[in-house]
């Protein structure tokens, strides 16, 4: 490893990297195509930033890598994880459910490193925002999705304006088979991980009567709390339906699934992350490459329909270096798909709601482009708010506000105490959250 890699570490507090990532790193430093297969969790952002940097001229002001994604969420997530770095090169996100204009300031000074999900990257090819020229090397991040969404036509017209690619690098959690023809993949190298999550996980069936799901569901919550964990859905009309049955029942959750908007889907996955909520009710875009601690289990409280989705969806608790939980829930007379096997019956008594967390989240109406750091934040909440560093939770800055979790019995308190104060020159706005499901 680099003194260059070793410090980025450093600063992630990261003591060493993993098997696959020390693999990936090497084959993306020496080969021009690579076709990356990893569990869902393993570390495969940084498998490839990593060895992207030595490719970068810190001298040349234009986009010189581009990252192709599935979902607004994973995109804001590599570009969190690249901040972090603290590379020195300028990277920046785009995608759909956000405004044109915010693109286009951001990409008036060009990054190095583009991330975007195909719609809109094609949508600014399309418009000439750009120079496209320069782009050497193309990552398609969670590619198989990307495709299974709809997004072949747009990647299809991004690669075929990229006229000086050198590499390509293809990344996914399951082996899905045979490479499009348009990505021109010629003979590519392959790193295969991906089974090495399956032997950790733990699965469950509880079989329940006809029409009952949602009242053995809350009595198997109540069993696994103070865990954290996420409950699949294949529809968004039965996770909505399940909500309100959570919420008549006192149970705290938050959800996540396409037809929410923008704003209140990173809300929930703040909220998530941050210990404010414990329950995430989610549809399967959730397992795809999307920012959430290590869980104590996952719920499939409608069955997948493909092998694939009950991959990922599993790959959220059984991560590389930890084991994990899957739930099914299944009526009696339903038949399992052929591709679960080895799931172990069990039944659930009855045990207490779970309590709520210790936590509160709280807004602020200043963020990155304010000069406003981390540690503004934390003098602030310490000093003039007098929390003590152990009432002080996860700090998430964004570009334009920031969240900030604190103990939950002075969130209100501290909300009123420290409304307009000053952090750097602005004035800035503090609230306590709502935790609307959606």
């Amino acid at each position: 490893m680099n003194k260059d890699q070793s410090e980025i570490l450093a600063k992630l507090g990261i003591e060493r990297l993993k098997k696959m990532q020390l693999a990936a790193i090497e084959k993306i430093s020496t080969s021009s195509e690579l076709i990356l297969l990893s569990p869902t969790g393993s570390g495969k952002t940084l498998a490839f930033l990593l060895p992207l940097l030595q490719f970068l001229d810190p001298d040349l002001d234009e986009v010189q890598a581009l990252i192709l994604v599935p979902s607004r969420e994973l995109a804001t997530q590599i570009e969190q994880v690249s901040r972090q770095m603290g590379t020195g090169f300028k990277i920046n996100a785009i995608y759909g459910g956000r405004s044109t204009s915010k693109d286009k300031l951001e990409l008036q000074h060009r990054p190095a490193v583009l991330i975007g999900t195909p719609g809109r990257v094609a949508d600014h090819f399309a418009r000439h925002t750009f120079e496209t020229k320069y782009i050497h090397s193309l990552i398609l991040d969670e590619f198989d999705k990307s495709l299974e969404i709809g997004f072949e036509k747009e990647m299809k017209a991004i690669i075929d304006a990229l006229p000086k690619l050198e590499r390509k690098v293809l990344t996914s959690a399951t082996d899905r088979g045979a490479i499009p023809g348009f990505v021109r993949m010629r003979n590519p190298e392959i790193l295969n991980f991906s089974a090495q999550a399956s032997s950790r996980l733990g699965l469950k069936q509880l079989l329940v009567p006809p029409k009952e799901k949602t009242r053995f569901l809350v009595k198997l919550l109540n069993s696994t709390q103070p865990g954290r964990g996420i409950v699949f859905f294949n529809l968004k009309e039965t996770l909505m339906n399940v909500s309100e049955w959570l919420e008549q029942q006192k149970i705290s959750h938050t959800c996540f699934f396409g037809g929410m908007d923008q704003r209140d889907r990173e809300e929930s996955l703040i909220q998530f992350r941050n210990g404010t909520s414990r329950i995430l009710l989610a549809s399967d875009l959730a397992a795809r490459g999307i920012d959430v601690p290590e869980l104590d289990y996952i719920i499939h409280y409608e069955l997948p329909y493909k092998e694939e989705e009950f991959t990922h969806r599993n790959g959220r608790t059984a991560r590389m270096h930890s084991e994990g939980v899957a739930y099914l829930i299944s009526e009696k007379g339903e038949n399992l798909p052929s591709f679960i096997k080895g799931e172990e019956r069990i039944e659930i008594e009855s045990y207490p709601k779970p309590m709520l967390s210790e936590w509160e989240t709280l807004f602020i109406t200043g963020g990155r482009k304010d000069k406003i750091s981390k540690g503004d934040i934390a003098g602030l909440f310490i000093k003039q708010g007098q929390l003590t560093s152990a009432e002080l939770g996860y700090i998430e800055l964004k570009q334009d506000c920031a969240y900030v979790a604190v103990t939950r019995t002075k969130a209100h308190k501290i909300a009123e105490s420290l409304n307009n104060s000053k952090l750097k020159k602005k004035k800035v706005r503090i609230t306590v959250l709502d935790k609307a499901p959606f």
